[in-house]
């Protein structure tokens, strides 16, 4: 009988142990949260959106043939290379040029340093508006002069071999030639 009650306590000891396992502590959650409150639907209607603004804030174009003809003069000859300037690119640009603007001449070096919009420019003792010259850059046929500040000091077109003829952007001539 003795090992009956060996036994028995044995049975005892894992029924407690088992038991406090068995605490309210460790029920799993049985409260759900409570469902979501379907969105509220309704007819989708379609219509014309105004134009923004209100009105239309285009003014309607001029349907007569009384257009005001282009000012005329050296101003729309530089803004527009002609068609048979050639394409422009930094290796063709780039050295040394004798400048002239108004009557006097100086020189300016384009080297193919990068700086600002393109590539760094010197003059060498040059008058007026292109003492500003700090970089030049070509897109097409045109050869566009900057000051420091990024703005334009004149624009340019190949017109021959080693040439370029233009205005700066206060409406002076200039030349450039080697």
């Amino acid at each position: 009988m003795g090992t009956l009650k060996v036994n028995l306590l044995a049975v005892a000891v894992v029924g407690m142990a088992l038991a406090g396992c068995q605490s309210s502590r460790m029920d799993p959650v049985s409260t759900a949260p409570a469902p979501l409150q379907p969105a509220p639907s309704g007819s989708v209607s379609q219509s014309q959106l105004p134009p923004p603004g209100g009105t239309n804030q285009f003014p309607t174009a001029p349907t007569t043939g009384n257009a005001t003809p282009a000012p005329q003069g050296n101003t729309q000859v530089a803004a527009l290379p002609p068609e048979n300037a050639p394409d422009l690119t930094a290796s063709s640009v780039a050295g040394v040029w004798n400048a002239s603007m108004g009557g006097q001449s100086c020189k300016i070096a384009t080297p193919q340093t990068k700086f600002g919009q393109g590539y760094r420019a010197g003059p060498l003792r040059c008058p007026g508006e292109l003492a500003n010259l700090s970089s030049w850059a070509v897109s097409g046929k045109q050869l566009t002069l900057y000051d420091a500040a990024g703005g334009t000091v004149a624009k340019l077109y190949s017109s021959g071999q080693s040439k370029f003829d233009g205005q700066t952007s206060g409406g002076q001539n200039v030349s450039l030639s080697r």
